[in-house]
């Protein structure tokens, strides 16, 4: 048997498997909106943090990470993991416990309790876009491994990747997702640990590897530079850092744990444990700069060591963490992705929604946002670069409204508005005259500023709106720091 045959035979057999476990999940997803998004609000912390994990390491960190370290060192790689585990601890200490007292379906219901409708579209939008835009990222990571490994043409594997996660996301949803994030996060840890294991002993050891490397290959901070420099290294550690603390993907977890407790001690978990899977692939790339030079196209480093190192057999099961990692997150953004339309954009549209009639739209909702993924990927055709971009949009539009609108009382309407407004602007003009400035940074201080000078003189004319929850109960906004213990059941 050949060894793209062997491949071939390993990665059906993995894609079947997820299957299997998805229409498992659909038995517990129920009749519910409530338990298909959020899984009843019942998920235990082990099954919560090995979730938050999967999602957030996807084919961007191992990929795109690996192929950007190959090219820059940690330096690189600051936005992740550096970046998105400061992001899931952030999370954790500020957010979750709030947000799971909020119990609400979406972020964006959020928004529209807090500043109305109008600043809930704009919010709805940049979340469907965001997480559009990184699931196509991470379809044209799983296209990438079919291509370098069995010469499956890119477009091919993006389609068969696609459906795979269209049908166990459809008919399961939130506790599907979970339950294959639970497997594929093993798979993941083990493939890799065995890829670096092996690596290493075929090359002699790191002593062989440090002597060739540049002196700067593990810095985290730049060594000189003009402002674009800086701006931009600060860009790298914001864009996950806080433009995803307001990420669908991220608070319906939160929504989905069991307790608050639960809820936070999972992200303390999935951050500390993101960082560590991490920095596996990343050093992968810094090896693979090493002992193969001149590879054109860095993200398919993962791949190419693969097939260097590996038997046939194990490159087949190797596979399988690739595929795990990218189908990991790709079907917590659909599903983020879905809910948001279902929740906050279909009323736009239809005033009257039964419960039955958003879970049916939330299922349709997964192949139709799906397939424009799909699109995106194959017409852009780039991991990393993609799924930062992706993430432009909140940053300059949602992370401001969302830190304040739970951190301020005072946060309104107008400032909200006037934040959203003035951050794209400032991000638009940026990318347009000035493009090797961070145009998402700036935007994103130029919120902050608007926020806060809009806030402050337009209370009386704009009084701000309370918290409130799912069920339209007002909830106070103190008690909300991650202190709860970590090791026993809170008081």
């Amino acid at each position: 048997m050949s060894n793209e045959a062997i491949i071939l035979l390993g990665v059906g057999f993995y894609l079947l498997v997820m299957l299997v476990i998805g229409f498992y999940a659909s038995k517990r997803a129920g009749t519910s909106s409530t338990e298909f998004m959020v899984a009843g609000r019942n998920m235990p912390v082990m099954l919560c943090s090995m979730t938050i994990v999967a999602t957030w390491f996807g084919g961007g960190s191992m990929m795109g990470g690996a192929g950007a370290s190959y090219q820059g060192g940690l330096l690189a790689v600051v936005a992740d993991p550096f970046g998105a585990a400061l992001c899931l601890l952030l999370v954790g200490f500020f957010f979750v416990r709030i947000f799971r007292r909020l119990r609400l379906l979406t972020v964006i219901d959020f928004f529209e309790n807090r500043y109305g409708k109008t600043a809930a579209t704009i919010a709805a939008i940049g979340s469907i876009s965001s997480n559009i835009g990184w699931t196509g990222g991470l379809l044209v990571a799983f296209g990438v491994i079919f291509q370098s490994l069995t010469n499956i043409p890119l477009e091919i594997g993006i389609l068969g990747g696609a459906l795979v996660v269209f049908i166990y996301t459809c008919v399961g949803g939130m506790w599907a997702v979970a339950m294959t994030d639970f497997v594929q996060i093993i798979i993941i840890v083990i493939g890799l640990l065995c890829l670096l294991v092996v690596v290493l002993i075929d090359v002699g050891g790191w002593a062989n590897i440090t002597p060739h490397l540049a002196d700067n290959s593990f810095s985290l901070m730049p060594e000189d530079g003009d402002a674009a420099v800086w701006l931009n290294y600060f860009r790298a550690w914001v864009i996950f850092g806080l433009a995803d603390v307001s990420a669908q993907t991220l608070m319906q977890r939160a929504s989905s744990a069991r307790t608050e407790q639960v809820a936070q001690n999972s992200f303390y978990i999935a951050g500390v444990a993101h960082l560590i899977i991490g920095l596996i692939p990343v050093m992968l790339g810094i090896i693979a700069s090493v002992t193969m030079l001149g590879i054109t196209s860095p993200e398919t480093i993962i791949p190419e060591l693969a097939l260097a190192h590996l038997h046939p057999v194990a490159i087949a099961i190797f596979v399988g963490a690739l595929l795990a990692a990218i189908m990991s997150s790709a079907d917590s953004a659909l599903l983020a992705a879905a809910s948001v339309f279902s929740v906050n954009i279909l009323p736009l549209f239809k005033n009257q929604i039964s419960d039955r009639e958003r879970l049916l739209a939330t299922r349709i909702a997964i192949p139709v946002l799906g397939t424009i993924a799909i699109y995106v990927a194959i017409r852009v055709q780039l991991v990393y670069e993609l799924i930062l971009d992706a993430n432009s949009v909140i940053l300059v539009c949602v992370t401001v409204p969302f830190i304040l609108g739970i951190w301020w009382p005072k946060a309104n309407r107008a400032a909200a508005l006037s934040s959203m407004l003035g951050g794209f602007l400032v991000w638009l003009i940026t990318v347009l005259i000035a493009p090797d400035f961070p145009g998402d940074l700036l935007g994103l201080v130029a919120g902050l500023m608007v926020f806060l000078s809009v806030g402050i003189f337009t209370q009386q004319l704009d009084p701000p709106r309370p918290l409130r929850n799912g069920e339209g109960e007002e909830v106070e906004f103190g008690d909300r720091l991650g202190v709860l213990p970590l090791f026993r059941a809170a008081d």
